[in-house]
């Protein structure tokens, strides 16, 4: 479990933001926390404001709880820990296989994988063999051709059909063997 606090001052610098890309490449639980809110302006947009800045510039953690607080009066350490405590939650979160599998069939008939060259990739089951962070396990017919931009789509569609919001999402792609490759054929 990662606190990574921001200046409200100047929120999103660069190295907050290599900060928090590590701890997702790590695949560690995240909350942003916005310090020093006492000495922005009391403007009423300033935290819908923050929340999409970090979606947008952290598109691989969206959704991460982004909690305004002041250190020195100790405003929002509540909101904090109950952000802390929920994000824990779900980082440790599991789908069961018959719903990842549902979920899998719905994605495939709304967009179904490209075709490469001519040939249909084929997406077969889903599992989650852990959490912490969530970690699924996709089987294909040919895993190695399936492109970035779909995987990310599914990654995007875990995040939003099983409620993971803000959490670190891990997708490996395994190849099914082909029981008939390398037997020789009757006649």
């Amino acid at each position: 479990m990662v606190i990574v606090l921001v200046d409200a001052m100047a929120p999103f610098e660069e190295q907050d933001i290599r900060i928090a890309d590590l701890v997702e490449r790590e695949g560690r639980a995240i909350v942003l926390g916005i310090n020093k809110v006492d000495l922005v302006d009391r403007d009423p947009g300033v935290r819908p404001r923050l929340r999409e800045e970090a979606d947008r510039i952290l598109p691989q953690i969206k959704g991460v709880p982004v909690v305004a607080m002041s250190a020195r009066s100790g405003e929002g350490l509540d909101r904090l820990m109950a952000a802390v405590m929920e994000s824990y939650a779900v980082w440790n979160r599991r789908a069961p296989t018959a719903a990842l599998n549902r979920f899998l069939a719905k994605v495939v008939e709304a967009h179904p994988p490209p075709a490469v060259r001519g040939r249909r990739i084929r997406l077969d089951y889903m599992t989650q063999p852990k959490s912490r962070p969530p970690t699924f396990v996709l089987f294909s017919s040919r895993a190695h051709a399936l492109p970035e931009t779909y995987r990310r789509y599914l990654v995007n569609g875990l995040r939003e059909n099983f409620a993971l919001p803000g959490t670190p999402i891990r997708l490996t792609l395994r190849a099914k063997q082909n029981p008939y490759a390398g037997k020789k054929r009757r006649r």
